[in-house]
């Protein structure tokens, strides 16, 4: 006959490990491939210290630290990694958050992934062109689209509009 706290302790063991790689599993788009792929060494020359730990090992900046979260011009803000246009500068809002916050993307510029770290369930954004991870989108945005793009200012560069001749 089985023990009952042999039982227990098993069925809460398995339990455990499970939890555990729930919550380690890794982002989906390890697996995924991108349009623009490179070496770690290649990622690593190309990329300031910064920008590789936020684009390529899903790190995230300090709130308030990126010189982007007061970028107010006219322009579009692209990937650090790969250059692709990813938001209109027209879609930049003040969240509070001390993150670069947008409420839509430029069409097809993210792809999104389940983000089970810290025991949350979140979505993850990346550039859909070289996979570099950007921030999380969460539903408590302003209108129209009632979402909130929480940007690492470090995985984003700004190109300003260009000024009209009058």
């Amino acid at each position: 006959m089985i023990d009952r706290r042999i039982l227990l302790a098993s069925v809460a063991g398995l339990l455990g490990l499970a939890a555990f790689r729930w919550l380690r599993s890794s982002p989906a788009q390890a697996a995924e491939k991108f349009e623009i792929e490179k070496t770690d060494a290649e990622w690593r020359a190309q990329l300031t210290p910064q920008q590789y730990e936020i684009l390529r090992k899903h790190g995230t900046e300090r709130p308030g630290s990126s010189p982007l979260l007061k970028e107010h011009r006219k322009g579009v803000f692209a990937c650090a990694g790969c250059d692709l246009p990813l938001f209109s500068s027209e879609t930049k809002f003040e969240s509070g958050t001390g993150w670069p916050s947008f409420y839509q993307p430029l069409e097809n510029a993210l792809g999104k992934t389940e983000d089970r770290a810290y025991g949350m369930l979140r979505t993850e954004v990346h550039c859909r062109r070289c996979g570099g991870h950007l921030g999380h989108v969460f539903d408590d945005g302003p209108k129209p689209t009632g979402l909130r793009y929480c940007i690492d200012g470090f995985g984003l560069v700004f190109h300003p509009a260009a000024a009209s001749a009058t």
